[in-house]
């Protein structure tokens, strides 16, 4: 079964980092969806690369739609620009919307709300209870060493090579949108071994 879709849920930093090409290729990333006709999924922010990010899809004439808690709403950090923008409670709610709209999901870089968003969606693809690729745009070497933290789990015996696959890494945007598409969901039937015990 090959994997298309038609919005990517998309988790990025609130802030710019140290470096104007993360703003650049977030910026350029936004405009490579819009081209491709690829709806824009993301956190409703206007700040940092998020908003560069909607920013790019818009200025390509691409749809965005944004969801956010009603208290970063309230921050005034929304995106006001927005397609749409969906104001829901909590930040579980949040998550769980943006994944029921997106067919795919691709890290941009970003701090703790943005990882614990990724590898929230890879473990609902381990488990299961979606089967959508989730990609690492890795801008400026940023993720080298989250690459490298999964390698290690591999290496040492907590994360299985089925799984490790899950996380699609490149930092070509074309390419990782490309493996994403071609991406085919595997199954594995026996989670733990119970002679390791």
């Amino acid at each position: 079964m090959q994997v298309s879709f038609a919005a990517l849920a998309v988790f990025c930093g609130s802030t710019p980092g140290d470096d104007p090409v993360f703003r650049e290729r977030a910026h350029a990333f936004g405009a490579t969806l819009a081209r491709r006709g690829i709806r824009l999924i993301y956190g409703g922010g206007d700040v940092g690369l998020m908003g560069a990010l909607a920013d790019g899809v818009l200025s390509g004439g691409g749809d965005v739609h944004g969801v956010i808690t009603r208290a970063l709403e309230a921050k005034e950090i929304a995106h006001r620009g927005l397609g749409t923008l969906e104001v829901v409670e909590t930040m579980h709610e949040r998550k769980a919307r943006m994944a029921d709209l997106a067919d795919g999901f691709v890290l941009l870089p970003g701090g703790f709300g943005s990882l614990d968003e990724f590898f929230e969606a890879v473990t609902w693809t381990q488990l299961g209870i979606h089967e959508k690729p989730c990609g690492v745009l890795d801008l400026a070497g940023y993720y080298l060493p989250l690459a490298a933290m999964i390698a290690n789990g591999l290496e040492r015996g907590f994360v299985r090579p089925q799984h490790a696959s899950l996380v699609l890494v490149d930092e070509d945007p074309e390419k990782l949108l490309a493996r994403m598409a071609a991406w085919k969901p595997t199954s594995v039937d026996k989670w733990v071994d119970r002679r390791q015990r």
